[in-house]
């Protein structure tokens, strides 16, 4: 299956210095690309357009989900592949998650090892929505070979989009976290495998799709806060204990005190985000945004 059959969607936030590099990669690949730019401030929406990208422009910024609903809405290819601004697919990796596409038919989504700048492969080893025997104490062992695993990484999916779309995309409620884990746990639940394809290849950035900042630290960390409630809830599992807030009040105040901003501000998003979510307020609410149709 030629890589026609392939549209790439790269949410974009701010992703000038990274995004170069991953539109190259997919070039280089002739996979084309839809650049869902979140109302970025930098020159993102410019470097798309010049890489030859599709580019749709949000008037805001609409997250990490929903902005790939947007762009796998538009797409028209039978697969769609999600990637991260600050990832780059390896030579061949396009037809290596084809050829197991069609290897393994029964299969939602398939992803490629995933190479940290470390050298390190990720592995998710657990998720809150994983049953608790295949959550893991330590890292996983790297497959050496194709492998069927609990939970992929978002930072690159390549998914059948007319299953995407029957599943109704990713949840529409959260702004950031624990979309990807969401969509596989129903893609599982609806009786879909979820591939690791260990021929396929790419090399990811972690944290560098958008310059860091402690206002995007705490602001990250509000949403980690709410949608892990959030995920609980939907799911009928235990919410985190009010003592977690507290103790992270406890750290806020700590790193305050010994004027550490990064830490200061990554505490404190918590502990806003708990509250915000035990006060019944949205994710959406919070970012000024309305549940899209």
């Amino acid at each position: 299956m030629p890589a026609a059959a392939i549209t790439a969607i790269v949410v974009s936030y701010d992703s000038a210095e990274v995004l170069p590099a991953c539109l190259d990669a997919l070039a280089g690949e002739g996979v084309p690309a839809i650049v869902v730019d979140n109302a970025s401030g930098d020159e993102s929406r410019n470097i798309a357009a010049k890489k030859g990208a599709s580019v749709i422009a949000n008037a805001r910024n609409e997250g990490y989900g929903r902005g790939n609903n947007i762009g796998i809405a538009a797409a028209e290819t039978p697969f769609v592949l999600i990637v991260n601004p600050d990832l780059e697919l390896g030579a061949g990796a396009a037809g290596a998650l084809l050829a197991a596409a069609e290897r393994y038919p029964d299969a939602g989504m398939l992803a490629p090892r995933i190479v940290e700048p470390s050298g390190r492969i990720f592995l998710q080893p657990r998720s809150l929505l994983s049953p608790d025997h295949l959550n893991r104490s330590g890292a996983m062992v790297v497959p050496e070979g194709d492998a069927c695993l609990p939970f992929l990484s978002g930072a690159c999916l390549l998914i059948r989009r007319e299953l995407f779309m029957a599943l109704g995309g990713f949840d529409r409620s959260i702004f950031l976290f624990y979309e990807d884990d969401d969509l596989c746990r129903r893609m599982r639940d609806a009786g879909h495998s979820l591939i690791h394809v260990h021929e396929a290849e790419a090399r990811h950035g972690r944290g560098r799709s958008s310059t860091p900042s402690p206002q995007r630290r705490f602001k990250a960390r509000w949403h980690l806060a709410w949608s892990e409630r959030y995920i609980a809830r939907k799911y009928g599992l235990t919410e985190p204990s009010p003592i977690r807030m507290l103790e992270n009040l406890g750290k806020a105040v700590g790193y305050g005190l010994l004027l550490n901003r990064e830490k200061l501000y990554a505490h404190a998003g918590s502990v806003a985000g708990a509250r915000a979510w035990r006060r019944g307020e949205t994710a959406l609410a919070h970012e000024g945004l309305e549940m899209l149709p």
